[in-house]
């Protein structure tokens, strides 16, 4: 019988989540991108392992469907993001921490978006944790929903189109790359998340040095 765990770590797994299908994939993509306890499972590798086993034959559905439903998904998971930040408000900072959700990572978002402005929210689709928590911390700041929905869909679409059909075309032109997924999937593990380990890190030097500062 498969425990809580194992399950835990199918959803952090790429293949596991595609070998359970297309709209499980969609329903992954929509969760991570706006449903705050989605922020550990994957993205960015997700996106280009699906255009790349499509690509190969291995995931069976047309390129442009799976683009235009991930785009969707995306989008929507936004809207449910904002729509759950505008209602929760402030209540979010004062949440106790868990598993499933982390109050630093809302800090970390406003962070974010206090140096980029709504720009945050199309930069903040190639960051893992980021991308979960920009569209919660635009509902709970109530950026107009007009600004929001123009900066969802640039995101949504620029994120979707960037690792999806570089997996895609990259499948096509070297169909041997699938072989080496996983060394590739890796990469991609530390390119998105070094910037987001230094954020990390330097906030909590300035937290410290703060609690200096008052001793």
């Amino acid at each position: 019988m498969t425990s809580f765990w194992e399950y835990l770590q199918n959803l952090t797994d790429a293949q596991s989540i595609i070998s359970l299908g297309f709209y499980f994939l969609l329903i992954v993509v929509f969760a991570e991108t706006g449903l705050f306890f989605g922020f550990f499972l994957p993205g960015d590798y997700l996106l280009f392992t699906s255009g790349l086993l499509c690509s190969t034959g291995r995931f069976n559905i047309s390129i442009y469907t799976l683009v235009f439903s991930l785009i969707t998904a995306g989008i929507l998971g936004n809207y449910v993001g904002y729509w759950f930040g505008y209602r929760a408000g402030p209540k979010l900072f004062s949440k106790d921490n868990s598993f499933f959700f982390k109050r630093r990572y809302v800090e970390l978002a406003e962070e974010f978006y206090t140096k980029h402005g709504g720009m945050a929210l199309i930069l903040g689709r190639f960051f893992p944790i980021i991308r979960t928590f920009a569209p919660i911390f635009a509902g709970i700041v109530k950026v107009d929903l007009k600004k929001f929905t123009l900066y969802n869909f640039i995101g949504s679409i620029a994120w979707v189109t960037t690792f999806t059909l570089a997996g895609f075309f990259l499948g096509r032109r070297y169909p041997r790359l699938q072989d080496y997924l996983e060394y590739i999937i890796l990469g991609l593990i530390i390119i998105t998340t070094i910037p987001l380990v230094f954020a990390l890190l330097k906030k909590t030097l300035q937290k410290r040095e703060n609690v200096n500062e008052l001793k």
